[in-house]
């Protein structure tokens, strides 16, 4: 069982950075699958990055992988999502996620444990 704080989230404007750290505890989860997910007021929880054991990375979609950097930090038991141009649509509570399980697409697969989550406000 895998303990995930998440932090650095905040209200922004449009066009403005942000980075989200995920710190992981349980040495099972040490290399363990990572992904960041996020779940706005009307929408359903989807993941929009996902990292491997061997820093290989999968986005939902071009729009991500062109703005967000999902990476991770073993030393530090860290992992991090890098968002860059931040949009109105991105509004959210971002989650971190973690799994024992492998899978040819990092998105395709149950997540087990998760954190709290961190408030992302990006406003026009």
């Amino acid at each position: 069982q895998a303990q995930l704080v998440e932090s650095g989230g905040g209200f922004v404007q449009a066009g403005a950075s942000l980075r989200l750290s995920c710190v992981t505890s349980g040495r099972a989860f040490i290399s363990a699958y990572r992904a960041w997910c996020r779940q706005s007021l009307m929408n359903y929880r989807v993941c929009v990055a996902a990292i491997g054991t061997t820093t290989g990375t999968d986005y939902d979609g071009t729009f991500a992988k062109g703005r967000f950097t999902i990476s991770r930090d073993d030393n530090k038991s860290a992992t991090y999502l890098d968002m860059n141009n931040l949009k109105p649509e991105d509004t959210a509570v971002y989650y971190c996620a973690a799994r024992l399980g492998h899978s040819l697409n990092r998105l395709d697969g149950i997540w087990t444990d998760w954190g709290q989550g961190t408030q992302v406000t990006v406003s026009s």
